[in-house]
């Protein structure tokens, strides 16, 4: 580990400082592929509804390497337990790594993006992580050369440490606990504040993962409650679905003139290459592709003589989204009349409607798909319990997905008195 002569301190509004007194840290904070994350915004499209919510996935990456140090630091700052197994610090680099790399992957426009071209950012992360063309894989080297694929195996939870794995990937990890917090001061949402000062001196490492001290079920079960609260406030919200589906029909169109016509000229040299190979584009095209790419694309597109790619490019640009009414017994055999009408008005309902399902799974216990465990706390003579077990607030949710299913629709339909009263009728989930 190369320890820099003199910490880098970096000012942040979630943590209040990021530090760093690690050259390898350093050097992969300004690596090509992690500076390709401040021209992407962790919130895809949901700046459109909470204006404020500008934040990039670097600042989320920093910050959730910065909250993996702070959990690493408290291990030594506790009274010890006998049930305890020390910490082994040959981990830090490795935990800090992982953890600031975790989203150096991410597509543009976040989850839209992969749903439609089929990519998986976690590979693309991993893929990033290992390539020897890459300046982070170049990085990562020079601890040794196996380090890259470690650093690889903990982002894809293959690690045997279940502790490393734990930090950055978990129902409590430092993950989750920066984008509740950051995405909730960006949005100006209170739901996602919790007191993550509390969390951290309440860990505890035994043999097979972490645990937390009894004395903190309130603390985490604030946590959870308010992960479960931002996703349906603020993650789930209807208007910035609205227009994720404007995006994703808008980019529908353009792979169906792209499959048509690839030379066409409006489509530039940096953006052919994501419709023409989709999941399988070289790594390189890939990490040429940021937010503001296609925004570029959405600019030179608002102008081509095809109608429908025309109007939807204007349509995100000005923030024109789709209404919506929540799908359910009630309104689904309605669906195909409501269609009708669209296509009367001249929309084609391929790119003017959309199904969207919104769906999050605040705590389980214990999921049987990935072994995943829930959180546990322990007493001091060794004892124990699952939060769900130990709070009934959480146990009111464990296992229970929360959904939102919704068709959406022009809203010019709104002036169609039929339509505007299905519209107030449904448009809300309660």
């Amino acid at each position: 580990m190369t320890i820099l002569n003199s910490e880098k301190v970096f000012r942040d509004p979630i943590l209040g400082f990021i530090h760093v007194d690690n050259s390898i840290i350093l050097d992969l904070i300004n690596s090509h592929e992690m500076q390709r994350l401040r021209r992407i915004k962790h919130l895809g499209v949901a700046n459109l509804v909470f204006h404020g919510g500008e934040q990039s996935r670097f600042q989320h990456s920093l910050g959730v390497y910065e909250i993996s140090r702070r959990m690493i630091t408290a291990l030594d700052h506790h009274e010890k337990f006998d049930y305890e197994q020390d910490w082994d610090h040959k981990n830090d680099l490795l935990v800090q790594a992982a953890a600031l790399l975790h989203d150096v992957g991410h597509g543009a426009y976040s989850h839209t993006f992969e749903h439609l071209f089929n990519t998986i950012h976690e590979q693309f992360t991993q893929k990033i992580i290992v390539d020897p063309n890459t300046e982070v894989n170049a990085i990562l080297k020079t601890v040794s050369a196996d380090f890259p694929a470690k650093v690889a195996a903990v982002i894809g939870k293959s690690y045997p440490d279940k502790r490393v794995v734990q930090i950055v990937s978990s129902q409590l990890d430092a993950d989750r606990m920066d984008y509740l917090l950051r995405d909730a001061y960006y949005t100006g949402a209170e739901y996602g504040r919790y007191d993550i000062e509390r969390i951290l001196r309440l860990m505890r490492p035994v043999k097979d993962g972490f645990v937390f001290d009894i004395a903190g079920v309130h603390s985490i079960e604030d946590y959870v409650i308010s992960r479960y609260q931002m996703y349906l406030q603020v993650y789930f919200h209807p208007v910035s679905r609205g227009m994720e589906v404007v995006l994703e029909n808008l980019l529908k169109r353009a792979q169906v003139l792209f499959d048509k016509n690839p030379n066409d000229p409006i489509f530039f040299d940096l953006i052919k290459p994501i419709f023409a190979l989709k999941n399988d584009i070289d790594l390189k095209d890939y990490i040429a592709l940021d937010d503001s790419v296609f925004n570029t694309a959405f600019n030179v597109w608002q102008n081509v003589d095809d109608p429908i790619l025309s109007d939807l490019s204007k349509r995100f640009l000005d923030r024109k989204p789709l209404k919506s009414i929540v799908l359910n017994d009630k309104t689904r055999p309605l669906i195909d009349h409501l269609k009708a009408k669209i296509q009367a008005r001249a929309f084609d309902p391929e790119y003017y409607t959309g199904e969207n399902d919104a769906t999050d799974l605040p705590y389980e216990s214990y999921s049987p798909k990935t072994g995943e465990e829930g959180i546990k706390f322990i007493y001091p003579d060794g004892k124990q319990a699952e939060l769900s077990q130990l709070s009934p607030l959480v146990e009111a949710i464990n296992g229970k997905k929360s959904i939102d299913r919704r068709f959406f629709f022009p809203r010019e339909l709104l002036d169609d008195a039929e339509v505007n009263a299905l519209y107030l009728k449904y448009k809300k989930t309660y």
